[in-house]
């Protein structure tokens, strides 16, 4: 069943409203707009339960009830339990308090395994444990910003405590094969820490199908608020020091999160399951995840097939739509920055720099100061918004 455009862009205010008429959304990947169902929980929240939650009161207990439901309903879009879902106030917090976390935990000796695919806020504070005498290996890309099993299975031994890498890159946007990956990590006896952060806003996965002990990604970019979700399974939470306040240490859900909850945005976040379960209906009972990237890799494979064809630009990752997420990285002879000013000229947002995946540039001979041009899609992006796109890519480049 192919996705219902027009359904999908209803359920955004942003596309009808006049401030943002005439422009094209084409920086997804620095967030999403958000969609109705979060915008009305937030709004409800703050009209009617702006009040400490979970108290006797009605208004208190609604409020405390919201933020459960919200727990809940991700748990269930994720497929774990709602114990192994955290709420923190970012991704790249939630990743320096869980390498905090680890870092009390492992000993003299231990290793931990970054990529230079990465992020940098899924990286840098894994890299950081060098400073306190643990050992940092790093699993390298090859000349095309790809990783290959073969070469992490040449760096885990039974030193290794924790591998960090990612779902996909927010450059060259391959989609890696988490589950494999996963399973070799497994059976090296070390964790996996999987950044989601640029393949969920795609189709949230099946987190318990991947087999990723660990999981997260940023609710500003599905469509919610501004949180982050860590999703922690096979007891991992329970074997990590608690990060909370120590009378909390009995709970999953509190063990890796020191700072108090935004307790409007963590019960908006309800909002992004009655959107998947809205686009799931609307299609009759189709999963949202296969609808969005069906959708995505039908709408992307014109503009990589575009960009291919010319002489004057150079397409960072895989030109096939279906083994990669709409986030486009294009090298010019033209400074990032510059080329998305230009676009901007013809009313598309995008976005130009080093997108903090610095390491990643400079593997694939990229001057990280020159810096890339990024656009980048989601499922709600029609083909008119392609095609003024191209139109304007063609006017700049």
């Amino acid at each position: 069943m192919k996705l219902d455009t027009d359904f999908v862009r209803a359920q955004f205010p942003a596309f009808s409203d006049p401030a943002l008429a005439g422009w094209r959304h084409f920086e997804n990947a620095g967030g999403s707009y958000a969609c109705g169902q979060v915008i009305d929980r937030l709004t409800r929240f703050y009209t009617q339960r702006k009040l400490q939650p979970y108290g006797p009161a009605g208004p208190t207990a609604a409020g405390g009830a919201e933020m459960d439901e919200a727990r809940d309903r991700m748990a269930g879009l994720l497929g774990v339990l709602p114990d192994e879902v955290s709420f923190g106030p970012s991704t790249t917090q939630n990743t320096y308090v869980l390498a905090q976390a680890f870092r009390r935990k492992m000993q003299p000796g231990d290793a931990v395994v970054v990529t230079n695919q990465d992020h940098e806020a899924n990286t840098g504070p894994w890299r950081r444990l060098v400073e306190d005498g643990f050992e940092v290996r790093e699993w390298k890309m090859d000349g095309e910003g790809r990783l290959h099993l073969a070469d992490l299975e040449n760096l885990l031994d039974d030193k290794v405590r924790v591998v960090a890498f990612p779902h996909c890159s927010n450059i060259v946007a391959e989609i890696n094969d988490v589950p494999a990956i996963c399973a070799a990590v497994r059976a090296a006896g070390a964790v996996s820490c999987v950044d989601g952060v640029s393949y969920a806003p795609h189709g949230l996965p099946d987190v318990a199908k991947l087999g990723a002990d660990i999981y997260l990604f940023s609710t500003y970019k599905t469509y919610g608020p501004h949180q982050g979700i860590m999703v922690t399974r096979n007891g991992v939470e329970q074997d990590l020091p608690n990060q909370g306040h120590w009378f909390n240490a009995d709970y999953p859900g509190k063990r890796l999160t020191p700072a108090g909850p935004d307790h409007a945005q963590v019960a908006a976040c309800a909002g992004i399951a009655d959107y998947m379960d809205a686009l799931s209906a609307h299609h009759g009972g189709a999963v949202a995840h296969d609808l969005m990237r069906a959708r995505e890799v039908e709408m992307l494979q014109p503009l990589l097939d575009w960009v291919s064809g010319r002489n004057d630009v150079r397409l960072l990752g895989p030109a096939d739509a279906a083994c990669r997420a709409p986030t486009v990285a294009l090298q010019h002879d033209i400074r990032g920055e510059v080329l998305a000013e230009r676009l901007a000229e013809h009313g598309i947002m995008a976005g130009g720099g080093d997108f903090y995946a610095v390491r990643l540039l400079d593997a694939m001979g990229v001057d990280p100061a020159h810096g890339v041009l990024r656009v980048s899609a989601a499922h709600y992006t029609s083909d008119a918004d392609m095609a003024a796109l191209m139109e304007a890519l063609d006017a700049v480049l």
